[in-house]
This record gives C-alpha cells, structure tokens and sequence, in this order.
C-alpha cells in the first residue's frame, strides 16, 4: 500500500474517533433539550406545534433571514399551491 494511501486512511481513522468524541460529547445537551421540550409540554405551557414554530423562528433569526423576502416567497409560494 503506498504511503499516500495509508496516510489518507490514518486521516480518515482519526476523523471518525474525532467526531464520535465530539457527538458522545453532546449527547448530554441532547438530552437537555429533549427534557426542556418534554418539560413545557407536559406543563401545559406550549404546545408541540407551538415549540417547532419557536424554534424555527429561532433558527431563521440565528441565521440572518432576510423576513420580508420570506414572507415574499411565502405568499407567491401560497398563492401558486391553491
């Protein structure tokens, strides 16, 4: 086996043990989330429907989302799906 060969492969050996060690890392956290959903759930605070609606808005502000381009698309996209 040539050199190149083994040194991609030893990169790809160290990339998964890299990434299993970062996932079981946030295994935790994944739990923690699960919990506090679960948690809101059962409290009778929000509804399931209502959690996935937060958490998109959440993630459409965290990534910078142009709202009235959105909101654009969402009424020809609306309009053209009647």
């Amino acid at each position: 086996m040539s050199n190149e060969i083994q040194e991609k492969e030893n990169r790809i050996t160290d990339y998964i043990k890299s990434l299993a060690a970062i996932e079981e890392s946030m295994e935790p956290y994944k739990e923690q989330r699960r919990s506090l959903k679960g948690n809101y759930v059962e409290n009778g605070w929000l509804s399931k429907e209502e959690i996935s609606m937060a958490v998109k808005a959440y993630r459409m502000v965290k990534g910078d989302v142009d709202v009235d381009q959105l909101m654009d698309f969402y009424e020809h996209v609306s309009k053209t799906c009647i």
